[in-house]
């Protein structure tokens, strides 16, 4: 499904005719942007909040794209598969990738736009405390939520990790089952 919908894809999801989308642009009930072309287009979750704000169904195929986006950032190719089976394999059916560096991870964090964040600090081109402070922020991503990993961290380091936007911390070794309830947690879906 697309991020960006241009008017007419947005009049068909609300069964309305394109020039009403145009009114209610025009009109700012729905937040929009015009191309170079003078063309509107409307982000998915613009559309979906103002569906709902007006109690207008929403199509199956928006929530069947609610899945949870989990990213993994580790250097070491183990654990990224260890974790990213896991979470597949979970109940809750999260969309996961991962990224093996700094550079990698902060590409994914713009275009995947996890909802959680699963960080390994000790890796060699990242410095964990600048990537959750850079995650926390910038708006867009905010809300993201972020979990630590590190096989060299005290109680204290930890500590930082919190200050700079960590909301939880392990140390490896792993946890894995500890872990997967956390990330249900986190992400509210755990009963």
């Amino acid at each position: 499904m697309e991020d960006i919908l241009t008017v007419v894809k947005a009049s068909k999801y609300c069964n309305v005719t394109p020039k009403t989308i145009v009114n209610w642009v025009d009109l700012g009930h729905i937040e929009a942007y015009k191309t170079a072309g003078g063309h509107r287009r409307i982000k998915l979750d613009d559309l979906k909040k103002f569906m709902d704000k007006q109690g207008i169904p929403i199509p199956k195929e928006f929530v069947q794209d609610e899945r949870k986006r989990v990213l993994v950032v580790d250097d070491d190719p183990i654990i990224v598969e260890t974790i990213v089976t896991a979470l597949e394999e979970d109940e809750f059916d999260y969309d996961v990738i991962s990224a093996s560096d700094g550079f990698e991870a902060g590409l994914q964090i713009n275009h995947f736009k996890p909802d959680i964040v699963i960080l390994d600090i000790m890796m060699p081109d990242i410095k964990g405390y600048e990537v959750c402070k850079k995650i926390k922020e910038n708006k867009d991503t905010t809300n993201t939520k972020i979990i630590v990993l590190s096989a060299y961290m005290d109680e204290e380091k930890f500590k930082v990790m919190k200050e700079h936007g960590a909301d939880i911390c392990f140390s490896k070794p792993l946890p894995l089952p500890q872990l997967k309830e956390e990330v249900a947690r986190i992400l509210e879906l755990a009963e």
